[in-house]
């Protein structure tokens, strides 16, 4: 019989020892656990740069029809030429998300349910999140063919693949951190401005998909349109961004005079933040260029991710795992 005082690292034995590690008393994802929940993070960031080259060589209804390609047939066929592969190509990255989502959750609950308590519901709770919205995208996307690429239901399918890039950039944090309860590492005003800066660049993002509805890149020369002035949203979509790196720098400099537990990470993202906003100046510059644009998307989207770990890093386990007692396992 262990002792209240014993730690998880002594528990873990038998059939459990199999199933997961133990690093420094908490329980760690197994390795295929981690492999899939990267895997499935970037394959989320991938689908966003497929699914903008649909979108920026007007290959929208490539494929006429969900879920087959043409009323006749599951894949492309010739007569549809290069924007068919490209939208057929764009829609087979969907089954390898859905198959690392699903294995992300089995994963997940087994760990959790091996534990027998609340350790890694984390974990559970974020991988069944990421299988929904997984789920909620080929529903929306077979919707958007439907609809003949209605470009305000375009620009919820790409927000809805940001909240899943985010949502899995989360699950590899926390599968990466102690399991347990977690408090305030930083002063909260440190907090309070950092949740702002999340909400600043929200808000440009938003604008963003609004503009790109509005310009020339809707996804097929059928598409309607959101109706908006794309110069004017142009402009506004800028300020927030503009905003955003202004307060991403004072999160910075404040991180590292204090040497607070963000500030790696608020480097990352005030990187991927200036390349983010000169790529946007430069398209915007030159016309709008294809890849620019495409390429303003993922950066997009991992912006929001490092925005998303920064948010995250806010909060540090409370205690050590080492006082557990054994029994919880």
């Amino acid at each position: 019989m262990s002792t209240p005082s014993s730690s998880i690292a002594t528990s873990a034995s038998g059939s459990r020892g199999k199933d997961f590690g133990v690093v420094g008393g908490a329980a760690r994802p197994s390795g295929l656990l981690r492999f899939a929940a990267w895997v499935s993070f970037v394959l989320n960031v991938v689908i966003i740069g497929t699914g903008g080259a649909v979108r920026l060589t007007g290959s929208g209804l490539g494929c006429s029809e969900w879920p087959l390609c043409t009323p006749e047939s599951l894949t492309p066929t010739p007569e549809l030429g290069i924007h068919g592969l490209i939208e057929f190509g764009n829609r087979t990255i969907s089954g390898p998300i859905l198959i690392f989502a699903v294995l992300v959750v089995v994963l997940s609950w087994r760990l959790h349910l091996k534990l027998q308590r609340r350790l890694r519901r984390d974990l559970a709770v974020l991988s069944t999140l990421v299988l929904g919205l997984v789920l909620l995208q080929a529903v929306v996307g077979g919707v958007i063919v439907w609809l003949h690429l209605n470009a305000n239901l375009v620009g919820f399918h790409y927000v809805v693949s940001l909240l899943l890039v985010c949502l899995t950039a989360a699950y590899l944090v926390r599968m990466y951190e102690s399991p347990l309860p977690r408090e305030l590492a930083v002063p909260r005003s440190f907090a309070i401005l950092t949740h702002v800066t999340t909400f600043v660049m929200a808000i440009s993002i938003f604008v963003g998909v609004l503009t790109t509805g509005a310009g020339p890149h809707s996804g097929d020369d059928r598409v309607v349109r959101d109706g908006f002035d794309a110069s004017l949203l142009a402009h506004v979509h800028a300020w927030p961004g503009y905003a955003a790196l202004a307060l991403t720098v004072v999160l910075v400099v404040w991180a590292t005079v204090q040497r607070l537990r963000p500030r790696a990470w608020g480097f990352v993202l005030l990187g991927v933040l200036l390349v983010q906003i000169l790529v946007g100046v430069y398209q915007a510059r030159n016309g709008l260029p294809p890849f620019a644009v495409g390429v303003h998307m993922v950066l997009a989207s991992l912006t929001a991710a490092s925005m998303t770990v920064v948010v995250l890093r806010l909060k540090r386990p409370r205690g050590r795992v080492e006082e557990i007692p054994a029994e919880a396992v």
